[in-house]
């Protein structure tokens, strides 16, 4: 693992994606999102996805020069249309549209269909939190988990966010998918050779398993909450794929180098509206810290460690990743 600065991580990032046809305002938003993930920790999806990009914007899937579009709206709901656009400069305005609207109206929610993988799903519960709203936001995937009871990925893993904005910047985020460990996560502890601490998914026999790579061959990640997660992962599906009049799991491509065309919804809510909630959090956190012990945390009470941490000492980088990537920025 390299430790690269985050202004040469950011740096390298747009060149890179005006290779890929970016314009130059688009690129240096893209990048920095890309480099902004992995300085904050998550390493499966920040620069790693990087390459993966790459190669769907080469085969048509993601289409660099696409914005989203405004399709109708009542009131604090509106739908637009994402033109297959990248995914993370899609949600980025999907999560800013929404902001404007709980500014305006107490809640905002926009749905999207149309568009492409977000990378990085917190970003936009932070971007929410950052404005002092509560975010809320969630996307349907390709079809890569099976149901509780059965052995055919039909649905999608699903990945659900929610954060709460702290008036110190040390915001409460949760960002998870619907499967126990994500396949960016799944690829990551293959990649090392290390077993999962919990048992994550079937092998191809069926049985509960800890080996990443025999899930990952067997294509069956166990749902978080067993059945609950499985049932969860299908209503998220039906409603972003209702509100957003685009494609639900079971009408994307099960392919990850054609994944495309996904739809996902964004809420915000702007607790001010009502008066002021700013030590609700903060009495939240006391009692977790006061009953529980040392060791519990609250969602989202690491990142400013880890964010500090790689900014003074460089963002931590898989040495083949960045070697990819340089070459795609003509530095290599």
């Amino acid at each position: 693992m390299l430790r690269i600065p985050y202004d040469e991580l950011v740096r390298t990032l747009v060149l890179a994606h005006r290779n890929l046809g970016y314009a130059p305002a688009r690129a240096q938003e893209s990048a920095t999102l890309f480099a902004e993930t992995t300085r904050d920790g998550v390493y499966t999806h920040g620069i790693a996805r990087f390459p993966r990009l790459a190669k769907l914007v080469g085969n048509g899937c993601v289409k660099p020069e696409a914005s989203p579009t405004f399709v109708s709206g009542f009131g604090a709901l509106e739908r637009w249309d994402g033109n297959y656009g990248p995914g993370n400069l899609n949600a980025w305005h999907s999560m800013g549209r929404a902001i404007a609207l709980a500014a305006q109206h107490g809640i905002g929610c926009v749905a999207v269909r149309h568009t492409n993988h977000w990378m990085r799903a917190g970003t936009y519960g932070l971007q929410a939190a950052e404005s002092g709203m509560m975010g809320l936001c969630f996307t349907n995937t390709m079809p890569n988990m099976a149901p509780w009871g059965g052995k055919q990925p039909v649905l999608g893993n699903n990945p659900l966010v929610i954060a709460v904005p702290r008036t110190n910047g040390a915001h409460f985020l949760v960002d998870l998918a619907m499967s126990q460990f994500s396949y960016g996560a799944l690829d990551g502890y293959a990649a090392r050779g290390e077993q999962l601490p919990v048992p994550g998914g079937f092998d191809k026999e069926g049985n509960i398993s800890s080996d990443p790579k025999a899930i990952l061959e067997a294509r069956h990640p166990m749902p978080i909450g067993y059945w609950k997660g499985s049932a969860l992962s299908m209503m998220l599906d039906v409603v972003a794929a209702t509100l957003s009049f685009g494609q639900a799991t079971c009408q994307i491509d099960e392919d990850p180098l054609k994944e495309a065309g996904v739809s996902q919804v964004f809420v915000a809510i702007n607790p001010s509206a009502l008066g002021d909630v700013s030590r609700i959090g903060d009495q939240i956190i006391a009692s977790l810290h006061t009953e529980s012990g040392s060791k519990a945390r609250y969602p989202g009470e690491k990142l400013p460690a880890i964010r500090g941490e790689n900014m003074e000492k460089g963002v931590p980088v898989d040495e083949n990743i960045w070697e990819e990537t340089r070459k795609i920025a003509g530095l290599a």
